[in-house]
């Protein structure tokens, strides 16, 4: 583990962290809002921990999520748009809590952040299955098609998770409204597949076998 990884982490995490704090209490008008403490928590305390886990047992993957600068010009619209999402939900989130809009039970934060964890363990499975997973559009050098484990379910298991995390993240936060804004990462990621998808047939060898095997992109038997 070096002292500069360590340090590019550590500001990643931390800045992620803070940024996430003002979106949610700004607007909230207040730190008392049980439901974003227990967003936070669940949201940055795995990662935490995942982070130190990859730090000290792949460094390498940790290191290539870090720097990770997507090429792809149609992934970078993508990028942009799941970052407006993000900024408006969390935002109407911290208003729908200041000015009580619609009050979902505790209940329901609940079982969203039961929902948040489930989906944070299926993502830490889809990366000790997947050594070559990159948060870019690419293909690497020596990389082979895995199609066993999660991959031979669906062919973007990792999608799958972000989509029960993306989704459920609001739920948390106790907010309909934020949830049908989060909606929209469904056809944002169906934009992000074609265009991965095209890169890895025109770059993987047997990924177009690969694809007449497991016939579902992200969610098995509906899509």
């Amino acid at each position: 583990m070096s002292s500069k990884l360590f340090a590019q982490a550590m500001t990643k995490f931390f800045s992620g962290l803070l940024i996430v704090g003002l979106l949610l209490f700004l607007p909230a008008g207040t730190l008392s809002w049980p439901q974003a403490w227990l967003l936070i928590c669940i949201l940055f305390i795995p990662m935490f921990v995942a982070g130190l886990i990859m730090m000290k047992k792949s460094p390498g993957l940790l290191q290539k999520r870090l720097n990770a600068k997507e090429e792809e010009s149609e992934q970078k619209t993508v990028i942009l748009l799941s970052g407006l999402m993000f900024l408006a939900a969390f935002i109407v989130a911290g208003l729908n809590f200041r000015f009580r809009w619609i009050v979902l039970p505790d209940w329901v934060s609940w079982a969203a952040a039961v929902l948040f964890l489930l989906a944070y363990a299926l993502y830490a499975e889809v990366l000790r299955e997947n050594e070559y997973l990159s948060r870019t559009i690419e293909v690497q050098e020596n990389q082979k098609v895995i199609d066993t484990g999660l991959y031979g379910v669906v062919r973007h298991p990792m999608y799958m998770s972000t989509l029960l995390l993306f989704l459920s993240m609001p739920l948390v936060l106790g907010s309909v409204i934020s949830f049908m804004i989060t909606l929209a990462y469904v056809p944002i990621i169906a934009k992000r597949i074609r265009n991965e998808e095209q890169v890895l047939e025109e770059g993987l060898d047997g990924y177009k076998e690969y694809k007449e095997r497991v016939r579902y992109k992200v969610i098995p038997k509906v899509w």
